[in-house]
């Protein structure tokens, strides 16, 4: 991605501080900016919803002023919300599965979704214990999100095999739903990928304590657990919305 994009990009995040701290906007600047981003499809899935939804400065300042009180607040928020888009262009835009699994998440404005999977990518490579917490937090969240779709029950505080296990049988998905052998394998491939990335959270991740002896994870191993999250996420949202749309 080219200089031009960044500086484009990074011009619109200021531009939105500005109003967002008491500043004037300009309008047909916005809409320039706004424009240049929506019309590139390798960019559109990494706008902040904000970008999308708000069509003038005007529209931004009444969203952003109710959203937070403080300057301080405001800022922070814009810079999180566009630092997914700078991180990609910085990295050349050579990731496809992360923007792939980043506009599925968008389409069911999951705000919560979105927060972790973010979170998992940005702490790969800086915080893989981080990530790989993220990763498996990535998966309850979807789960969650989508038995709540489906009005199903589950327990306050479930395990993740649970609650993969309670969402598969949700959207037909649990192998003992099914007859055809390949079926059956693929899907008991995704339960065995869930059971571990549930498992390396707990020996790996950053959410128990740990020994002096206790083994450290590399960036790899982080960007296989993410992946891995992020594919499992992906066709249970697309099963959702293929299901959603029957």
């Amino acid at each position: 991605m080219s200089d031009e994009a960044f500086d484009a990009i990074e011009g619109l995040q200021n531009h939105l501080i500005n109003v967002a701290t008491g500043g004037v906007g300009r309008d047909p600047d916005y809409r320039s900016e706004r424009t240049y981003l929506l019309e590139r499809p390798g960019l559109a899935h990494l706008v902040p919803r904000f970008v999308k939804t708000c069509r003038s400065t005007g529209e931004f300042w009444q969203f952003i002023k109710h959203k937070f009180p403080t300057y301080q607040e405001r800022r922070t928020y814009i810079w999180d919300e566009f630092r997914p888009l700078l991180d990609y262009l910085e990295a050349g835009g050579n990731a496809p599965a992360d923007k792939i699994v980043s506009a599925a998440i968008d389409k069911f404005d999951a705000q919560y979704i979105k927060n972790v999977w973010t979170k998992a990518l940005e702490r790969r490579e800086t915080d893989p214990e981080g990530a790989i917490t993220s990763a498996r937090t990535l998966l309850e969240s979807v789960c969650k999100h989508i038995l709540d779709e489906t009005a199903t029950e589950y327990p306050e505080t479930p395990e993740l095999n649970k609650l993969y296990g309670l969402t598969a049988k949700a959207l037909n998905l649990s192998p003992s739903q099914h007859t055809e052998p390949v079926f059956k394998q693929i899907l008991g491939g995704c339960t065995s990928v869930v059971e571990g990335l549930g498992a390396v959270r707990n020996r790996l991740g950053d959410s128990h304590g740990k020994g002096k002896v206790a083994v450290k994870p590399a960036p790899r191993h982080a960007e296989l657990a993410v992946n891995l999250a992020g594919s499992v996420a992906l066709f249970l949202l697309a099963t959702l919305e293929s299901r959603s749309r029957k």
